[in-house]
């Protein structure tokens, strides 16, 4: 009489494997509440991917993706976890110690790559390290649950592997309600702290943005674009959580004396209110990686006054909480310009994922040299001695942002209706921060330029909306093209430009058909 053999099952094994790898980062989620916002796994692991990802790679995930390139990004991670977690549970088919200890070695890993993230101490690898010690003896046991004996009828093979299954998808169902719970206390915890202060008046208000500002067309942006629908692209994957009573902004480098402000002392400080339009480097011809809103804040030329700029100094070299830097010239903080250190956005204070609860604005350059968030450091240097973080992943260290336009009505490949008298409505957006807009022209088809009606400005340093009614819209297919001139006369050109490495340029087109 033979003794009972187990029964090979590498495809239920691999499954062993995916569900021990969605325990360890279930539990490291939730554990992380209590920790730094970048003390999970896998915020650790992609911002050290998003660290080394080269810049045209970023661009293409951007122009594809927008504001959800960060949605996909941790889509592609799970992706990869989950057929390396899956390789593990089936080489555990015939060597279950081995699997244990590689699936404990992505542990180590990941647990060395939080402790490469700015923010992060000793303390961060606790989530990680939790989360390792119950997903490897996890994997045994599924393992084991994997294989039912010869000598078992298959309905108890059967069940079994039905509980395998079920415990997946509690494991599943235990991701989400991680990944939820660190939105929810995320957005809780913001708004508790930011409830414990009230924004100061500023002693400057902004200018009142006229009715005539806003184009009344359907399909129309809002001109002051609401919090919820600003754009969002920074290097964080999970929004940094700071703590207001303890942040601090220190200001030093090559100035007289070294400045260290609290939340409070900063709140303290007579601040002004503009309004600004920030617009993303990434921004592709026609994007909509723009956004206008009216921030409140101290101006940045009034703290270096203070601390003394030495001679030789060119650049401000910006760090947030989480290890971004931004270099910004110095002139650009020092001049006549509202460059803030900005604690309040459209009259509330700052949303978390727009940098709560201090961050800096400056018209007339690109984000990714002056738009820090999470903002805890100002060092005055020199762009010879410093290079910041997307400076030395090939983009130029230099941003001042180009002209441009856009048709946000209509949109790409849209059915037109002409109204009684054979017309259409076409309208857009164009900026050229510190210069203004003085003029829009529209093309139609291959035709002369017209002239569009332009919506009150603002003032120079935020978009202006535009108009135009296309009286002659004969049935059939047509393109409409659009171009921009600033305040100083220069029209936007229709030389094509990639965002790399200092932002893209070209005139916007659309297709559309007149019906």
């Amino acid at each position: 009489m033979t003794s009972p053999v187990r029964r090979a099952a590498p495809g239920w094994s691999a499954v062993s494997g995916v569900v021990a790898g969605m325990v360890l980062v279930a539990v490291a989620e939730l554990v992380s509440l209590a920790f730094s916002s970048s003390s999970a796994p896998f915020i650790a692991v992609g911002g050290a991917f998003v660290d080394v990802v080269p810049p045209a790679l970023k661009d293409l995930l951007i122009s594809l993706f927008g504001t959800w390139d960060k949605v996909v990004l941790f889509g592609s991670m799970f992706a990869v976890f989950a057929a390396l977690t899956g390789l593990i549970g089936w080489i555990g088919d015939s060597r279950p110690r081995l699997a244990s200890m590689l699936l404990a070695a992505l542990g180590v890993l990941a647990m060395i790559l939080v402790l490469t993230r700015a923010q992060n101490t000793v303390l961060d690898v606790l989530p990680t390290l939790a989360g390792t010690v119950i997903a490897t003896p996890t994997l045994l046991l599924l393992l084991r649950t994997a294989h039912a004996p010869a000598a078992e009828s298959a309905g108890a093979g059967w069940m079994r592997r039905r509980s395998l299954v079920g415990v997946g998808a509690v494991g599943a169902l235990a991701l989400v309600a991680a990944a939820t719970a660190r939105g929810v206390n995320a957005g809780r915890e913001t708004a508790r702290r930011a409830a414990q202060f009230v924004l100061p008046a500023p002693r400057t208000s902004a200018p009142p943005i006229p009715e005539t500002a806003q184009v009344d067309l359907e399909g129309m942006p809002p001109f002051v674009t609401p919090n919820g629908d600003f754009y969002r692209i920074d290097t964080a994957l999970a929004v940094p959580r700071v703590d207001p009573t303890t942040w601090r902004l220190r200001i030093h480098g090559l100035v007289d004396r070294e400045l260290v402000l609290s939340f409070e002392e900063l709140l303290a400080e007579p601040m002004i209110e503009t309004n600004l339009t920030l617009t993303c480097v990434s921004n592709g011809v026609g994007g909509d990686l723009a956004g206008n809103a009216v921030w409140l804040g101290v101006p940045v030329r009034t703290l270096l006054e203070r601390v003394g700029v030495k001679d030789g100094a060119d650049m401000v070299l910006s760090r947030s909480i989480d290890g971004f830097t931004a270099s910004t010239p110095l002139e650009a903080l020092t001049d006549s310009r509202d460059s803030l250190i900005a604690v309040g956005m459209n009259g509330d204070p700052l949303p978390a994922q727009h940098g709560y609860p201090v961050r800096m604005v400056v018209p007339g350059l690109y984000g990714y040299v002056s738009a820090t968030k999470w903002l805890t450091e100002l060092k005055v240097t020199r762009f010879a001695d410093d290079v910041a973080y997307w400076t030395s992943r090939g983009w130029s260290e230099r941003g001042p942002i180009k002209i441009a336009s856009r048709i946000d009505v209509p949109r790409s490949f849209a059915d037109l209706r002409p109204d009684a008298e054979g017309a259409v409505m076409l309208g857009g957006t164009a900026w050229a921060q510190q210069r203004g807009i003085a003029a829009v022209e529209v093309r139609i088809d291959d035709g002369d330029w017209r002239e569009a009606e332009l919506g009150a400005e603002v003032s120079e340093d935020t978009w202006t909306q535009w108009s135009l009614r296309w009286e002659d819209a004969a049935p059939g297919d047509h393109s409409v093209t659009v171009r921009a001139t600033d305040g100083e006369g220069e029209v936007q050109t229709d030389e094509r430009a990639d965002p790399v490495p200092n932002g893209a340029s070209g005139w916007h087109t659309v297709r559309c058909t007149v019906v």
